[in-house]
């Protein structure tokens, strides 16, 4: 395909200043249309997440496009879960039994900062601010904006269109209603909401809880997390019921009652956030939703790629990583040198649909096992036979958190199919006592592997693998 052809990016978060960055260091002519304002010069953070758990399949990008050491030094390591009880007590989780596995906390607005620069260190790349999109006509490879700076209407034209701007897709909103083609869309939103709230560095700049973790306060039906930042201070984000539960996001109305449920339900805070109030009622409730479409594609015209085509709830920490990983996925198409776009854009949702919707799953999953499972007691049982099964046999085990996020080159997919079967086999093995915490590891893990096994052929023979 001719590199002298036009890219229009819709959208430039993260993945599209990524996609950018990676298209104009393949020599093609870029531009990028956003329709906030550029974020290096504004703070549009407005309660949205500020920072990001960052792991192995998102930094497999960076390395693509030669960022890996200025990313990491945006990075603060996050070793495990450090669970809060009910009294304020804590204990930590790790992440894995390997000492170099663990994930990390980064700010959203550093990254994408640095990816803007670095895309237009490219003379073939060009970034434009304050442009949104209202619709595309994918049949035309064209695309109708609204100039924010004047209000004015404009359309721009283009070789191909990539649509990476988010859950909200205009271009998938296109897709939907120009009823051109067989174009399936689902959007799926749980029953919770979530809310940004922040603790505050110390004076000194010191963080006032502990550093290196994911801070999690379980609940049941409810939870409170705490990711770190560079200045000391962390954002913590509260996972709610609209409307179910005691405590919810539509009567906590008042002072009185935030105070009145924090005080019950995370005692240990209220210390650590005397802005607990200024935040909650500043920052607004946003919806959590799983968006799932196919095709992302069409002819070989327009592509939606990122969130635009498969937004996804943020509890397994790979909504960027996943998003990040379709740009590397997509690179791979292209170095195959496929006769033209349509070919390319075939080739790479074959090749990703399969992993993102098993993303979408695995992040319900965890879901129910952060607010809930990290509290019962067969659960924690699980984690430190696992734990004790990936220091002892690096080679020969990884947990399904960790196929998920340590091992980018295993397939989500393949990932949750075989992590759950784990899951399912421990936990089985475990309830029956058949293994116990006291057994020789060498002989739990050949059980444990066994089992898995007959798991994953049920598995196969009904038709699930």
């Amino acid at each position: 395909m001719d590199k002298k052809q036009n890219i229009l990016i819709i959208g430039a978060g993260l993945c599209g200043s990524l996609l950018a960055l990676r298209m104009g260091q393949r020599g093609y002519n870029v531009s990028v249309y956003e329709m906030r304002q550029d974020l290096r010069k504004v703070d549009i953070s407005a309660g949205r997440s500020i920072n990001l758990a960052f792991s192995d399949r998102g930094n497999k990008a960076m390395k693509l496009v030669g960022l890996e050491d200025k990313v990491k030094a945006l990075c603060i390591p996050m070793n495990g879960r450090m669970i809060h009880d009910d009294h304020g007590k804590t204990f930590q989780s790790n992440y894995s039994g390997r000492d170099h596995e663990y994930i990390n906390s980064i700010s959203r607005g550093e990254l994408n900062a640095l990816l803007l620069n670095e895309a237009e260190k490219h003379d073939n790349v060009n970034i434009y601010f304050n442009k949104k999109c209202k619709s595309v006509d994918f049949e035309k490879t064209t695309a109708l904006f609204t100039d924010y700076n004047n209000e004015d209407d404009f359309i721009e034209d283009a070789d191909i269109i990539i649509a990476t701007d988010g859950a909200g897709s205009a271009m998938r909103k296109s897709y939907y209603l120009g009823k051109k083609f067989l174009f399936s869309f689902s959007q799926a939103y749980l029953t919770h909401g979530y809310k940004e709230l922040s603790i505050l560095p110390k004076e000194n700049g010191d963080y006032k809880i502990y550093k290196n973790a994911l801070h999690i306060w379980p609940r049941g039906s409810f939870m409170l997390i705490a990711l770190p930042n560079l200045d000391g201070s962390f954002t913590v984000t509260l996972f709610l019921s609209y409307d179910e539960g005691k405590y919810n996001f539509n009567n906590l109305i008042n002072q009185d009652m935030v105070l009145e449920f924090f005080r019950e339900e995370f005692p240990d805070t209220l210390a650590v956030m005397p802005n607990l109030v200024d935040d909650f009622f500043k920052n607004p409730t946003a919806p959590l939703g799983t968006i799932k479409c196919s095709p992302w594609h069409y002819k070989g015209n327009t592509l939606l790629m990122g969130d635009a085509a498969h937004a996804i709830v943020p509890f397994y920490g790979q909504g960027m990583n996943a998003s990040f990983e379709d740009v590397v996925e997509f690179d791979k198409v292209l170095d195959k040198n496929l006769a033209d776009w349509e070919s390319t854009f075939k080739a790479f949702e074959k090749a990703r649909k399969k992993d993102t919707d098993s993303i979408a799953d695995l992040a319900i999953d965890n879901f129910h096992e952060m607010k809930d499972h990290v509290a019962n007691p067969i659960f924690q049982e699980k984690r430190k036979l696992e734990m004790a099964l990936e220091k002892t046999f690096p080679d020969d085990y990884s947990s399904k958190y960790s196929l998920v996020t340590f091992n980018e080159d295993i397939g989500y997919r393949e990932a949750m199919l075989r992590g759950r079967a784990q899951d399912k086999a421990i936990l089985n093995l475990l309830t029956d006592g058949v293994i116990t915490l006291d057994d020789d590891l060498k002989t739990t893990l050949k059980k444990v592997t066994q089992e898995t096994e007959a798991i994953l052929e049920d598995d196969r023979i009904a038709g699930l693998k």
